[in-house]
């Protein structure tokens, strides 16, 4: 059964349904990995970092949301990837708020800090410089994340290759096997 997806554009200039990279469904479910606009394991941040990381990287230069994103992500060296649901609402409330102003420039809405903006980021440079250190434990959670995205790509290469019903069984016990082992490892915190 194939989805189907409005071809309508939001006001930042990408299709709903399909996260900045415009990925559409996959064969695990929707988006690249989980549901659309998330990609990878949730970073734990408060929408309270997520508007700080913005007005830091918009004293830097302007930018647009997907450059944001992108931005934030790299400074976190992967552990940190905001969704668009977080994004750009918030770039929404920062220029209600006077902090920033969005402009199309060369086709995309990008926004900048206004003279307010300026001044919220040197009175909360405390907080914008610290923004993006990697939290204790960043190491580990940078090698749970790479075994985790290596576990799906050897799921979608089996689902993908035309093998046997006994393989494909056996690769769904492996897969459960490990799902049950995780949370048998939460509960022993328990």
């Amino acid at each position: 059964m194939r989805h189907s997806h409005k071809n309508h554009k939001n006001d930042w200039g990408r299709h709903d349904g399909f996260g900045p990279r415009g990925f559409g469904p996959g064969p695990f479910g929707p988006g690249p990995f989980g549901p659309p606009g998330r990609r990878g394991p949730r970073s734990g941040r408060s929408r309270g970092d997520v508007r700080t990381a913005i007005l830091a990287l918009l004293s830097e230069q302007p930018r647009h949301g997907y450059e944001l994103i992108r931005a934030i992500e790299e400074r976190s060296d992967g552990l940190w990837t905001p969704s668009p649901g977080s994004v750009y609402p918030t770039l929404q409330a920062l220029e209600d708020e006077g902090l920033l102003t969005i402009a199309n420039v060369e086709g995309r809405k990008t926004a900048s800090l206004t003279d307010a903006g300026q001044e919220w980021v040197a009175a909360h440079a405390d907080e914008t410089t610290t923004v993006f250190d990697r939290p204790a434990g960043g190491d580990n959670a940078i090698a749970l994340r790479d075994e985790m995205l290596a576990l799906r790509d050897a799921a979608i290469h089996v689902a993908r290759r035309h093998g046997s019903a006994e393989r494909t069984d056996k690769a769904v016990q492996i897969l459960a096997t490990a799902r049950k082992e995780l949370y048998r490892l939460m509960a022993d915190d328990d």
